[in-house]
């Protein structure tokens, strides 16, 4: 777990990097620059929510895991790895954001985070004795589907943000409501 609190530790501080604004300025020179970071403020916070629930997530997936194997490991370490990269295409979509391959890059980076977490839910389904219980909870089930709605609406954003760019962003929006209603239904299940 010290590993994943890292690595999403270190990517969240990594969003703050390109937050700059150069010495020397006059007072309109200084305001421009702050309103050319109002962008950079926008997705940050997006990311930080993405990656705030994606270790989450993560926390909550290995709640579940009472032994480790290769494969754990190797779907952890994938998603590991998308989580460190998703700076990249936060720096994408604040100085791009009206570039549809900013938005389909981001969107991407999003979907194989929550395809890693999805892939790992689905390994400790199939094998018990990795978790320690004969079945799966309803609250693992319920899970499983809020990881598989992210995962489906960020992929379909793909195509979509090619087609329509930035306004694809939107649909991301379009899912809250349904992550809450299958988050409260897992809480009460748990």
């Amino acid at each position: 777990m010290a590993l994943a609190d890292g690595v999403f530790a270190i990517a969240i501080t990594l969003l703050v990097l390109d937050f700059y604004v150069p010495r020397g300025l006059d007072t309109a020179q200084y305001h421009a620059a702050l309103h050319e970071l109002i962008p950079n403020f926008g997705a940050y916070a997006l990311s930080v929510l993405v990656l705030g629930v994606f270790w989450r997530e993560h926390r909550r997936i290995f709640g579940f895991v009472r032994q480790i194997d290769g494969q754990v490991i190797t779907l952890s370490i994938v998603g590991l790895s998308v989580a460190a990269l998703v700076p990249f295409p936060t720096k994408l979509i604040a100085e791009y954001g009206r570039e549809p391959a900013s938005v389909a890059i981001y969107a991407g980076a999003v979907a194989a985070l929550g395809a890693a977490h999805l892939a790992l839910l689905v390994l400790l389904a199939r094998r018990p004795w990795l978790r320690g219980e004969a079945a799966p909870p309803e609250g693992f089930r319920l899970f499983a589907a809020d990881l598989a709605v992210t995962v489906v609406v960020f992929l379909l954003s793909v195509p979509l943000a090619l087609v329509v760019g930035a306004a694809a962003m939107w649909l991301w929006l379009a899912m809250a409501p349904v992550k809450v209603v299958l988050g409260l239904r897992a809480d009460r299940a748990r």
